[in-house]
């Protein structure tokens, strides 16, 4: 058994026991092959419930000083993230974005699940915001379904994304597979990155009923 295998299994009870996730929609996601599993982001610990609603291993990309700590509790840190299915990466400078890419872009081509988070960061007001293209890229580059999905009640037990979370009950509603291969090879047509890209975020508004705000969060956070 793989060390995301074990660590989900020991895991997964834990979370399961406190926020009693209510999963809808889960037979829609295929249990081979890649998928691309693109929803909302509103506290830290979506990345942790999510992945344990779904039967197979997830992978996605985390901030590499998760797993750059000094010491055993930076050892202990590193096998705990590493092991839940993140992948570190440098995400800060120009260089962020495209290291980003070109690992969800492999993932996908061994043929895992790859979550990612289109609108970048985490929303700062509990507010749908405008989608970054890097999904559609994704999707037209590998030929990945994409799942959309959307975190509920994460960030009354977690607001603000700090400190820890209090037990609760959560809702992960996941929609059916997107498909986008009437644009194949147009991965560089920012018109046709942007169509994908708003398609996949007004699925997400549908299952999240968040309100959408048409800019990006990180201005906003910036402001």
């Amino acid at each position: 058994m793989s060390r995301l295998t074990v660590i989900k299994a020991v895991l997964g009870p834990i979370l399961r026991l406190m926020f009693r996730p209510q999963v809808e929609g889960a037979e829609n996601i295929p249990g081979t092959g890649p998928v691309i599993l693109a929803g909302n982001h509103l506290t830290f610990i979506d990345s942790m419930v999510m992945p344990v609603c779904v039967d197979r291993p997830v992978f996605y990309i985390g901030k590499d000083e998760y797993v750059t700590g000094k010491g055993l509790k930076g050892r202990l840190m590193a096998w705990f993230f590493t092991g839940c299915g993140m992948i570190p990466v440098d995400r800060d400078g120009g260089r962020g974005g495209v290291a980003a890419l070109m690992t969800g872009r492999r993932v996908l081509e061994e043929g895992q699940a790859f979550a990612i988070y289109p609108e970048g960061t985490r929303s700062p007001d509990g507010r749908l915001y405008r989608g970054r293209t890097g999904i559609a890229r994704l999707t037209l580059m590998t030929g990945a379904p994409v799942i959309p999905f959307a975190m509920i009640g994460t960030d009354k037990l977690q607001p603000g994304g700090a400190g820890l979370p209090r037990p609760g009950k959560v809702t992960v509603r996941f929609g059916e597979p997107m498909e986008f291969s009437r644009y194949e090879g147009m991965d560089r047509d920012r018109y046709v990155l942007r169509a994908v890209t708003d398609s996949v975020m007004a699925e997400v508004m549908r299952l999240s009923g968040q309100e959408y705000v048409d800019m990006y969060a990180t201005k906003v956070k910036a402001a």
